[in-house]
């Protein structure tokens, strides 16, 4: 009896990504089964980034994001309901996740990014996605992924400018080179959001997760990725780590 509903599993697997399966072959797909992938924060884009990662058959998803859904949330986090406002924001995400893929198993943390609570999520992923507002929260994942050693797909829009790199510890620049000086001057809940752009930065990170994992093409690393959604333009800029970078210079003191 347990054989047959494995083989029924295996069948609905089949129907469920026979067309990307084509892309990626049955292995690549089973790599995708075997992640864990960590997205910090669900608004607009790392909603978008987990609705196509839980779709395209990601194993473990493991979710953080604080606070409650109000209206200003819904031109762009689509993972949330416009009936929950109020209400927190993890456990409509969670069953969004579950009602698109109910195979995806999705572990969740109301909470902000910090170096001590986050450190165990981190250390569990196979791959991490940034996609928080505010450049303290990101400059501390960036750490963690760089002191743990695990890829980091840096992904993030403001009105209709998107940018994206996957850094890769030891070898790519990280955010803190990129940007050593960045969190001074910017203002978290300040820019303007266009959903649509948001989802397009959320659908480039998921490609970029799925790319590391399977293996299938080259993830952009030492390069940043500049897309202008209004004109329709794009850009690349080459990238190098910056050996006095406070967070991945080999010369520096690792925190714990």
């Amino acid at each position: 009896m347990s054989s047959l509903l494995e083989q029924e599993k295996i069948m609905d697997a089949q129907n469920r990504y026979s067309r990307q399966l084509k892309l990626l072959g049955e292995e690549g797909q089973q790599k995708l089964k075997n992640a864990t992938v960590l997205i910090a924060g669900i608004g607009g884009l790392g909603g978008t980034t987990a609705i196509y990662l839980a779709a395209a058959g990601i194993g473990k998803l493991i979710i953080a994001h604080e606070g409650k859904i109000v209206p200003p949330d819904l031109n762009r986090q689509i993972l949330m309901d416009s009936q929950k406002i109020g209400e927190d924001r993890i456990p409509c995400a969670i069953e969004s996740l579950k009602r698109i893929n109910p195979e995806v198993v999705v572990e969740a943390y109301p909470e902000r990014i910090s170096y001590q609570a986050s450190y165990p999520w981190v250390e569990k992923s196979d791959i991490v996605v940034d996609a928080r507002y505010d450049f303290p929260e990101r400059y501390e994942l960036n750490h963690l992924c760089v002191d743990i050693g695990k890829p980091m797909v840096e992904a993030a829009m403001s009105g209709f400018e998107i940018s994206l790199t996957t850094v890769k510890p030891g070898e790519t620049a990280c955010l803190a080179c990129i940007f050593p000086d960045r969190e001074k001057s910017w203002e978290p809940l300040g820019f303007p959001v266009l959903g649509a752009t948001s989802g397009i930065a959320g659908c480039l990170a998921a490609i970029e997760v799925i790319k590391a994992l399977t293996g299938i093409g080259e993830p952009y690393y030492n390069k940043l990725y500049r897309f202008d959604s209004l004109h329709f333009t794009s850009s690349t800029f080459a990238l190098k780590r910056n050996p006095s970078c406070s967070h991945c210079s080999d010369k520096r003191g690792v925190e714990k």
